[in-house]
């Protein structure tokens, strides 16, 4: 099982020419999970090639328009692509009320929508093999980041069940997490499973001040998705009025966080060529790269 890790957008604010507004999607296990939705998104999904109908899962960072203005023509493509069962939606206090209003648009969807509202400084949701947590960061508006697992449950130990003499056909129940009784014996996952193995992790956070709870949640990150508003020096006092963030902010919480590999996005439209200001910022945190749309990459687990 792999998860697939795909930076639909990088833009802030304005979509440009080869460049739409952020966005990004994953793939784990047959289940498709969005986090923003601009203007733009779901051309970008269909110039990747991935499918619409298994997005069971939307999550908002905050609803300013180049974060959510994609939603309605979203939520009707996913309708025509045949799907009946549910879509979930999460994202700060007043979500229902914002989707209604998008939705005078889109009013007859063939699936029902599910919302889940964030109003805790950090929250915790597990839904369809992801475990998320939401955490509230530092915008003009309230924003959340979002934090993303895999965990990954220990190796079954063979030995140790056949030295136990548990039946063969308790073994995959027992793998699966279930306690099993058998001719009046009951065995547990425990006396058969190693302890948990490393998952993986995904962080990715959008429009904010450099803030703890970001190094925090986004800590041992496999990748870490952060926002470089501006990579250009002198933009500094910028990026504190507008409540967002540099190249070298993003850099020092990479490194604080002690991520593995740190992805940039949301560039100002006057950013044209951000990879070019990578380079300054790789003496913080080395293993940086400037997002384009479309990256992908393919996590898997360690053996």
């Amino acid at each position: 099982k792999m998860l697939d890790v795909c930076l639909l957008g990088t833009s802030g604010m304005l979509p440009l020419p080869g460049r739409w507004l952020t966005s990004l999607l994953l793939r784990y296990n047959g289940s498709s999970m969005l986090i923003d939705c601009g203007e733009g998104t779901q051309i970008a999904i269909k110039e990747k090639g991935w499918s619409f109908h298994p997005i069971d899962v939307i999550c908002f960072t905050h609803y300013h328009a180049d974060h959510i203005s994609g939603l309605p023509g979203l939520l009707l493509t996913i309708g025509n692509s045949d799907r009946t069962e549910p879509v979930t939606l999460i994202g700060p206090k007043g979500l229902s009320r914002v989707v209604s209003a998008l939705r005078v648009i889109a009013p007859e969807l063939p699936y029902e929508l599910r919302f889940i509202e964030l109003s805790e400084s950090r929250e915790h949701i597990s839904i369809n093999g992801y475990e998320i947590d939401a955490f509230k960061v530092n915008h003009a508006v309230t924003c959340y980041g979002y934090a993303v697992n895999i965990p990954r449950i220990g190796k079954f130990d063979v030995e140790k069940a056949k030295a136990l003499e548990i039946p063969q056909k308790a073994w995959n129940r027992l793998q699966h997490g279930s306690t099993v009784e058998l001719d009046g014996r009951v065995y547990t996952p425990d006396m058969v499973m190693g302890a948990p193995r490393k998952g993986l992790k995904v962080t990715y956070c959008t429009d904010s001040r450099p803030v703890k709870s970001i190094s925090e949640n986004a800590q041992g990150s496999d990748l870490f998705i952060c926002e470089g508003m501006y990579g250009e020096k002198g933009k500094e006092s910028k990026a504190r009025e507008y409540k967002h963030m540099t190249f070298v902010e993003a850099a020092h919480l990479a490194r604080e966080a002690q991520v593995k590999e740190m992805w940039l996005t949301h560039f100002s439209p006057s950013l044209v060529r951000p990879a070019d200001y990578v380079a300054g910022i790789q003496k913080i945190f080395p293993n940086v790269q400037a997002g384009t749309d479309g990256k992908t990459v393919e996590l898997g687990f360690e053996d």
